[in-house]
């Protein structure tokens, strides 16, 4: 496993972190294997775990809670996430910052992560979603300095909304935000256009989520594939939407080097930007943890190839599905 330093925080985090929202939010999880790929990503050198109170009302919390309990001989960055007071994703800009975060709802819902963690401190506290135009707002500037100042958070976040990596540029500059988790992969290369600039400007560490655009990259998704109706996948990838995401995974197989899989591939192409300090694929199988972790040795996908998928840039923006 290589590391990387998260921004101005000066961790030295793993380029591989652990996004564990499958392991409450989506159906197929046994508990039994998902205890054991967490402690295997552990035993490989992975050290950021990014969980929210939303996944599962805190049972992913819960889970990381126990992981952390057996390997406290071991320095493992915890990141959680507030949800919006209003419970809607994604957050829309006719919602007021009182809707979402009142200082009190900040507190209150930092409160039950500590104690769904069983920690004194959370390492990185974010908002689970985001609107830039609160970025002036004295209520949640309140709220942020005064759980900093008792300790309870060491450093906050931002969660940007899926399509919008401009949604938090302002907020950024307040000074008061030390990361931003950004959907960044093959397809969504936005974030580079504004946001990664001027988070190297300002120190900002950058998580990667949805490295694999929900299972799309993965290449194992055709136009037939189902999803139970409880998994939340099943409201994303309505025929829209799965229909034109297979059409353009199937696009890239002839990118993909020889020996090497196309989820592979799409972290690989990720490592190759300097500007991401981790990436968080979700993993709830051990061979799942032994591949993606593999990725980070080091070695760079050829820059013809990189330079092809660049190509291959797909921008969207938000729908009703696309939560």
């Amino acid at each position: 496993m290589k590391y990387r330093t998260f921004g101005r925080t000066n961790w030295s985090v793993s380029e591989i972190g652990y996004g564990m929202w499958g392991l409450a939010g989506w159906s197929g999880s046994d508990m039994k294997e998902v205890m054991q790929s967490l402690s295997r990503a552990i035993e490989l050198g992975c050290n950021f775990f990014d969980t929210a109170w939303a996944y599962g009302n805190g049972k992913s919390e819960n889970i990381l809670a126990d992981i952390l309990k057996q390997h406290a001989d071991k320095r493992l960055y915890v990141a959680t996430k507030i949800p919006a007071k209003n419970f809607t994703w994604p957050s829309r800009p006719t919602f007021t910052l009182e809707e979402c975060f009142p200082a009190s709802h900040i507190v209150e819902y930092t409160e039950k992560s500590l104690k769904n963690l069983g920690v004194d401190s959370i390492d990185l506290q974010q908002f689970h979603v985001w609107e830039d135009g609160w970025a002036g707002h004295d209520d949640w500037k309140n709220a942020v300095e005064k759980l900093k100042r008792e300790g309870k958070v060491k450093h906050f976040g931002v969660s940007v909304n899926r399509w919008e990596p401009d949604n938090v540029l302002n907020t950024l500059r307040t000074g008061l935000i030390d990361s931003v988790q950004v959907i960044y992969n093959i397809f969504d290369q936005a974030p580079e256009d504004n946001l990664f600039p001027l988070c190297r400007q300002l120190g900002i560490g950058v998580i990667a989520r949805v490295p694999f655009d929900e299972g799309t990259l993965t290449g194992m998704l055709t136009k037939e594939t189902v999803f139970p109706a409880d998994d939340w996948r099943s409201t994303y990838f309505v025929p829209e939407n799965l229909n034109a995401s297979v059409d353009h995974a199937e696009a890239l197989r002839p990118l993909i080097p020889p020996g090497m899989t196309m989820a592979e591939m799409a972290l690989r192409f990720i490592l190759g930007n300097d500007d991401v300090h981790t990436i968080i694929p979700g993993m709830r199988k051990i061979r799942n943890v032994e591949a993606n972790i593999g990725t980070s040795d080091g070695q760079a996908l050829p820059e013809k190839v990189r330079q092809a998928l660049k190509g291959h840039r797909w921008d969207r923006t938000p729908t009703s599905w696309s939560q």
